[in-house]
């Protein structure tokens, strides 16, 4: 099975910017702490789809061409996941506190399309497919002095040799979320299938690769991230209950690390790592000290709501064909820092919050 994951071949690379030009930019601020850990600018988290053949013609090569035009279309509704991240003073502060600003400059986002030598079938018995799954998500470090020139979003489309396919979602935490963007990929996935549904549609669209690439030329593409922390965090989601959505940000993050805590039998780190999303998408990144928190007593780990990625509903509603939902869906955070990482998050559908913890093991 190494020899498999070792030989995914890379087989072309694009860029996907809004088909309109974005005007007036959008910008989303990000506050980033003082003395931020080395990884302020990687966490993020990966989604991945797989999916059997909707017909006989039909490939993941078929949907990455028409993903080439249908994401171009989606992301005029959402430009900041093409956009790329700055600094407002225009130097990097490690030492007190900077001020970033996602901005909606069209850079784009990166689409990879790959190829596995191991058929869908032998991925859906391993008993472990944390290896396997690394390989279906491109990312590539943000540049820590340069993050401007660093894409913030990924898309890979990778065959398997059955003629099967899988969608891999690469997303900085500092853009987007889980829940955040189970809203994208529902409005995505429907602007997809009313592109190919239209009478007058193309059977093969523009950017099929097969129709483009030159036989023995494929690009060489290399990842500066570590892909063998995959999987090294275990993660709980809870919900909170409304009546405490107006807690402090530390407070809360307390009371849920304790939640943690008790399901797995250990302490966790005094310093964590606060993640705060709010309703107007901007973000603060801080580190922050449990100790000398007060506890509010009303908040007991007992009567936390547990929450996980099937409630997202995606399996069922994420279709790229409109008869053709996933046969299998997987989630996970990457939090490469020193610190354990809490995520707070508006829910998608606007009801409230979610507490996302990602403990480092």
């Amino acid at each position: 099975m190494a020899n498999c994951v070792s030989n995914l071949q890379i087989e072309a690379v694009q860029t996907v910017m809004p088909n309109k030009p974005t005007d007036p930019r959008l910008s989303q601020r990000v506050f980033i702490s003082e003395n931020p850990d080395s990884g302020k600018f990687q966490r993020r988290f990966h989604m991945v789809f797989f999916y059997n053949k909707a017909s006989e013609t039909d490939s993941g090569w078929m949907v990455a061409g028409w993903i080439r035009e249908s994401l171009g279309m989606a992301l005029v509704e959402k430009p900041l996941l093409a956009g790329r991240l700055r600094s407002k003073t225009g130097e990097i502060n490690n030492d007190n506190g900077d001020q970033f600003e996602i901005v909606s400059n069209d850079s784009g986002v990166r689409m990879i399309e790959a190829k596995m030598p191991m058929d869908l079938d032998d991925f859906l018995h391993l008993k472990d497919k944390t290896n396997v799954e690394a390989e279906l998500v491109f990312w590539d470090d943000v540049h820590e002095q340069n993050p401007q020139y660093s894409p913030l979003f990924y898309v890979q489309v990778t065959n398997f040799k059955c003629g099967r396919y899988s969608i891999g979602i690469s997303c900085s935490l500092l853009i987007g979320d889980p829940y955040g963007m189970t809203s994208f990929l529902n409005r995505w996935s429907k602007i997809h299938v009313n592109m190919i549904s239209k009478p007058d549609a193309p059977n093969i669209p523009t950017f099929f690769l097969p129709n483009l690439r030159k036989i023995g030329c494929s690009p060489t593409l290399y990842s500066t991230s570590n892909t063998s922390n995959y999987h090294v965090n275990d993660t709980l989601i809870f919900k909170l209950p409304s009546k405490f959505s107006n807690l402090r940000d530390d407070s809360l993050a307390e009371k849920y690390v304790e939640g943690v805590e008790h399901k797995f039998g250990k302490k966790l780190s005094t310093k964590l790592c606060l993640f705060v999303r709010e309703n107007s998408e901007d973000v603060k990144v801080e580190t922050f000290s449990r100790e000398g928190i007060s506890p509010f007593g009303s908040i007991n780990y007992t009567g936390l709501i547990s929450a996980s990625w099937d409630d997202l509903g995606l399996i069922d509603s994420i279709r790229f064909n409109e008869e053709n939902k996933a046969v299998y869906f997987s989630c996970w955070i990457i939090n490469p820092g020193n610190e354990d990482l809490v995520l707070i998050t508006p829910s998608f559908n606007g009801d409230g919050k979610n507490v996302i913890v990602t403990v480092r093991c």
